[in-house]
């Protein structure tokens, strides 16, 4: 299994290059960033100086998505990193939650990022594409061996349909054993009857990571409270599924739906970060099931269950506060154990 290290572009963007840095001597591969230029400093500038102070991580943005940048800008962003360092990014890409919302739109339509996804791959692997007006176009400079996967994040039914009919790899932002194998299932199959090969899919559930001394009820406790603001999370995109599908509809899982239903609002000031007063509403045991927390044995024992579920990568949102713990106790504890 991969392990990646996902975090927020907060300044100063010293701080975030450290911990990547760390996180790549600790045996994670991969590393990830929130995507809302409002809210948090330009990524891709930072990815650039994480790649020149790591030497394998593969970096992207969790996520990106269609409507901030226009889609050539984009392509051409990924191919110049990788034609600087090597094919060494992924474009995650989604509906633009918080990106969009912040400025005053809508999160993109599935329609559009199916477009924009076609687009960025084309151009970013060396092939050509047509912007919408008939013009197709390539870049001159690109080199054959260019490589841009695209991985899609997705809960709602149709997303995760596209998904296994599109995309390169499927983010799932939650670390529920349940739900990961509803949904990796409808991806897979999804694949199948589009005739691709499944496997090549690949799996990436990201969810935050809190690993605690012991067992104890303060230690878990503690932990909970640091993560909760993940539940308020995943619950903005649950509350888009309930507003198109109903509270009660076969299409959208009532593990998903019941715990929504004490939420009044979110203030994206807050959002991904430990303390969120908008997230008060999450119970603990969706804290338990959708994030990982305890002792190392526990996180060792989810992840091994993600696996058997096909899960590909475990990307840690690192957003707590003990972000240099965590990544210490993932390279010292988990990471061996997990793929020892």
């Amino acid at each position: 299994m991969d392990f990646g290290l996902v975090l927020q572009t907060d300044p100063p963007a010293s701080k975030v290059i450290s911990l990547m840095k760390r996180a790549e001597r600790n045996g994670f591969s991969y590393g990830w960033t929130f995507d809302s230029a409002v809210l948090w400093q330009e990524p891709f500038v930072i990815y650039s100086q994480i790649l020149a102070n790591t030497t394998r991580l593969t970096v992207g943005p969790m996520v990106t998505n269609p409507g901030t940048r226009t889609w050539e800008v984009t392509a051409s962003t990924f191919a110049t990193l990788n034609d600087m360092f090597g094919n060494r990014t992924v474009c995650g890409i989604g509906r633009g939650d918080s990106a969009m919302r912040v400025a005053g739109r809508k999160p993109n339509t599935l329609a559009r990022i199916s477009e924009a996804m076609k687009v960025i791959r084309a151009l970013g692997s060396g092939g050509e594409a047509d912007l919408g007006d008939g013009t197709a176009i390539r870049f001159p400079w690109i080199k054959p061996d260019a490589q841009l996967p695209v991985w899609m994040a997705a809960y709602g039914p149709k997303a995760l349909k596209m998904t296994g009919e599109e995309a390169d790899g499927f983010i799932l932002q939650l670390s529920d054993l349940y739900l990961t194998e509803s949904m990796v299932k409808a991806v897979k199959d999804a694949a199948a009857a589009a005739g691709r090969d499944p496997s090549e899919v690949t799996i990436c559930v990201a969810a935050p990571a809190y690993v605690t001394e012991d067992d104890s009820p303060e230690a878990l406790a503690h932990a909970r409270d640091q993560c909760r603001w993940f539940g308020g999370m995943v619950g903005n995109h649950v509350a888009d599924l309930v507003a198109k599908y109903g509270e009660h509809s076969a299409q959208v899982p009532e593990e998903l739906t019941d715990y929504i239903k004490s939420r009044q609002g979110y203030d994206y000031s807050h959002h991904g970060r430990s303390g969120n007063p908008d997230t008060e509403f999450v119970p603990d045991d969706i804290v338990d099931r959708f994030c990982v927390i305890g002792p190392a044995e526990k996180h060792i024992e989810k992840l091994n269950a993600l696996r058997e579920l096909g899960v590909d990568q475990f990307a840690v949102y690192d957003m707590h506060d003990a972000q240099e713990a965590t990544i210490d106790a993932y390279g010292s504890k988990v990471i061996p154990a997990v793929n020892g």
